[in-house]
């Protein structure tokens, strides 16, 4: 396992980093979002589907749980926030659609610990003031602890993204 803290000064640095995110990703990649409402996970989704070619704007699926938006490789954005019950995923075909391809972005991915797939980059958002975050990424799996890396330096030539401290194993 690998952590990484990455600050972005602006909302448009959360969905620079999105978009620096985004060439790196694979088919198969998994990209768990966490933090309160309001601390960016749709701004960094809708970087991500930029970066991946999506041609139209990215909010976020709450209401519809899944959307798919075809792009460069497609892109399975989830929102688990109305979901109760991990049982619930099973209705949603949550693990086929996680091994159907594409890249898996998932806001309130850490909902249900239990069901977190073994490689993923989980990016835990922190508001830390007005348009101020915190991402705290924890790369577990050899795909995703490469993935983190290199996504860490592609963000270091954002404007108002900064690298906070090393990667730690």
């Amino acid at each position: 396992m690998t952590r990484y803290a990455l600050r972005t000064s602006a909302e448009e640095a959360t969905v620079a980093a999105g978009r620096a995110l985004a060439p790196l990703l694979q088919s198969g990649d998994v990209i768990l979002l966490s933090g309160d409402l309001g601390a960016g996970k749709t701004c960094l989704a809708r970087g991500i589907a930029e970066g991946l070619g999506v041609g139209h704007p990215v909010t976020s699926p709450t209401f519809n749980i899944l959307l798919v938006h075809p792009g460069r490789v497609f892109m399975n954005h989830f929102d688990l926030y109305r979901l109760d019950s991990p049982l619930q995923l099973e209705d949603i075909d949550y693990w086929g659609t996680l091994e159907a391809g594409g890249v898996s972005v998932v806001e309130w991915g850490d909902r249900f610990a239990e069901s977190i797939p073994e490689d993923r980059l989980i990016v835990a958002m922190t508001i830390t003031g007005d348009e101020e975050r915190l991402f705290d990424l924890d790369a577990c799996g050899g795909r995703s602890e490469r993935l983190a890396s290199a996504w860490i330096e592609a963000c270091s030539s954002i404007a108002g993204a900064t690298l906070e401290g090393g990667g730690q194993p």
